[in-house]
């Protein structure tokens, strides 16, 4: 497939476009700084551009089969709202590219219910988290809101904490519901992938997390 991924620099999106080269795909990664890559592969372009400008984002897309987008926040200060405001400059551009399929990486704690969590984790730990990363999770929750709302044949995945320890070799997942536990980036990376071929998943947030040791 001819991949385009958003936030191809940070931890887990590094690894994502590693990953995707050696499943075969063909990536095009959207960076500000190129030097920030430091990937070189005969798959991989990298395209520089402006996340939340869809003009800039209209040739990134162009002939791609999917978008995957591992944005995330500058930190539990951030007010910014980076990922609601990237998502609706990637959907427009998406539109007008003739691009449908998007993944896009959300966080456990957005989904309000905490269904699939343990009752002590959803009356303790979660009203805290929640407090402590209200910025965070009212972006991550909107950019949510802005896809569900949009005509893409979209697909959310929902970690928990996430770790740069290696790889487990797999991962749980739920359909709208949370996985307890932790994610290295590596297995989430792999769960990206994966679900892009995945007709179930589309137009549902997926909870996943490491398998446990």
């Amino acid at each position: 497939m001819k991949l385009t991924v958003f936030g191809a620099t940070g931890g887990t999106g590094r690894l994502l476009v590693r990953q995707a080269l050696e499943a075969g795909h063909h990536v095009t990664a959207v960076v500000r700084d190129p030097a920030r890559l430091p990937i070189d592969h005969p798959a991989l372009d990298a395209v520089v551009a402006d996340v939340l400008d869809a003009a800039s984002l209209r040739p990134a897309l162009d002939g791609r089969d999917a978008a995957l987008s591992a944005l995330g926040p500058h930190g539990r200060k951030d007010t910014a709202g980076v990922c609601s405001s990237a998502i609706s400059a990637i959907l427009e551009a998406m539109e007008t590219a003739g691009v449908r399929r998007v993944v896009a990486l959300s966080a456990q704690p957005v989904l309000r219910t905490g269904a699939g969590e343990p009752l002590w984790s959803r009356m303790t730990v979660r009203p805290l988290v929640r407090a402590v990363y209200r910025n965070v999770y009212a972006d991550l929750d909107l950019m949510e809101r802005r896809l569900t709302r949009s005509g893409s044949d979209w697909t959310v995945l929902r970690p928990p904490y996430l770790t740069d320890a290696p790889a487990t070799g797999g991962y749980r997942s739920a359909v709208d519901a949370n996985v307890p536990g932790s994610m290295t980036r590596a297995d989430l990376a792999r769960a990206l992938l994966d679900v892009l071929d995945e007709p179930a998943t589309i137009r549902h947030a997926i909870g996943v997390a490491s398998l446990r040791r």
